[in-house]
């Protein structure tokens, strides 16, 4: 077994366990973090194929996974504003229970 093939064997574990999360889970904040493993395994994946290049000098993969970041930063605060809004609204988290958004 290659040393990618392990890498990519624990972001396709890290992916599920954030799809698991996200698609099971009723709770906004949990709902959430599983959007942030999986946004991890994609940047595990990024540096994983950057490192095991042809190329691994040219950062490529630094770059992509910096851009990701930032991303998933801009994500986050936005969820959980989002999240805190919903709250102080219906008083609860939990996404079963906040069945439409009007205003």
């Amino acid at each position: 077994m290659t040393p990618l093939t392990g890498y990519l064997i624990l972001s396709a574990f890290l992916f599920a366990i954030g799809l698991g999360g996200a698609l099971t889970r009723r709770n906004a904040i949990i709902v959430l973090i599983g959007i942030e493993l999986m946004l991890n395994a994609a940047n595990l994946n990024f540096i994983a194929f950057w490192r095991f290049s042809e190329h691994p000098e040219a950062l490529t993969g630094i770059m992509f996974v910096i851009f990701s970041i930032g991303v998933a930063a801009a994500e986050a605060a936005v969820g959980l504003a989002l999240i805190i809004a919903i709250y102080r609204h219906y008083k609860t988290a939990n996404l079963d229970e906040v069945n439409r958004l009007k205003g």
